[in-house]
């Protein structure tokens, strides 16, 4: 039995006195492998050997697309409010609130201006860490101010989706973004300007009833899950078994919803290769 206990004192570090890795110095893969974060980092938070993609917010992606970490953010401060009193378990301000602290961000999405590749583009990106990457009022408000924006710069548009869906704190109010940034797409479409969707995961919901889908060209990372509503609803309303991975972006690839699959690696060059596309 003296295999299995220590008869002997002071050979074991009590428990108390243990110190835990740091949190952010190692990360571990979806197959389980253990890599170093700055490795991570260094390779736009995509995981090397599985070519698994993080999720990362919308300060990462303008580092990734635009040239020497330079651009504009635009209307930075517009903030929700709370037009309906909303209270649930926890109240919609607090959720507010969390959120800015979380990710640093005053909503889910970041607006920005700047080149890639020596081209003007005008970028909006959502953040999932903010409540969900859900589009209320604000959301909405930011991308149609982003679209007009690319309008007067005469410029291509990019929207990265990343999202819940709609913000139900908002109700009715959040459903008008759905045909406000719509509408604003055409705009941008009557002026001649290229409008580049990036659907990244997960994109659902209201966001991929409007504006993500609507791109003149429809790209995405690989994996991501692409969807309107989850597989089990999907399933009652259509009342069949479902294909496996009928939500990936690799299976909406092969049935004609995406034009192509971009790793965020290859992201930059890419965007580049499409705007010159639409130039010509």
């Amino acid at each position: 039995m003296s295999w299995f206990k220590r008869k002997l004192k002071g050979i074991v570090t009590p428990t108390k006195e243990k110190k835990e890795t740091p949190d952010g110095l190692w990360y571990k893969t979806p197959k389980g492998d253990i890599i170093d974060t700055k490795v991570l980092e260094e390779n736009l938070y995509v995981t090397p050997e599985e070519g698994y993609h993080e999720r990362i917010g919308s300060k990462e992606y303008f580092d990734i697309i635009f040239d020497d970490h330079k651009y504009k953010e635009l209307d930075k401060n517009l903030s929700s409010a709370d037009p309906l009193e909303f209270e649930d378990t926890k109240k919609y301000v607090d959720r507010i609130e969390a959120g800015k602290k979380k990710t640093g961000l005053n909503d889910a999405v970041a607006t920005a201006f700047g080149k890639t590749s020596g081209h003007d583009l005008v970028v909006a990106c959502m953040d999932f860490g903010f409540i969900g990457g859900s589009m209320g009022s604000v959301v909405g408000e930011k991308i149609a101010r982003a679209i007009q924006y690319a309008i007067k710069k005469k410029c291509p548009f990019m929207m990265i989706s990343k999202s819940g869906g709609a913000r139900m704190m908002e109700a009715g109010f959040s459903l008008m973004q759905m045909a406000k940034t719509s509408a604003r797409l055409t705009q941008l479409s009557e002026a001649g300007l290229p409008y580049i969707s990036f659907l990244t995961d997960p994109t659902t919901g209201g966001i991929t009833a409007s504006f993500a889908m609507l791109g003149d060209i429809n790209i995405a990372e690989p994996g991501a899950l692409i969807g309107f509503a989850g597989p089990r609803v999907v399933k009652d309303t259509v009342g069949k078994d479902l294909p496996e991975g009928f939500q990936t972006s690799e299976f909406l690839l092969e049935h004609g919803f995406l034009d192509f699959i971009v790793d965020r690696r290859e992201l930059k060059e890419k965007l580049e290769q499409v705007i010159r596309l639409f130039e010509n």
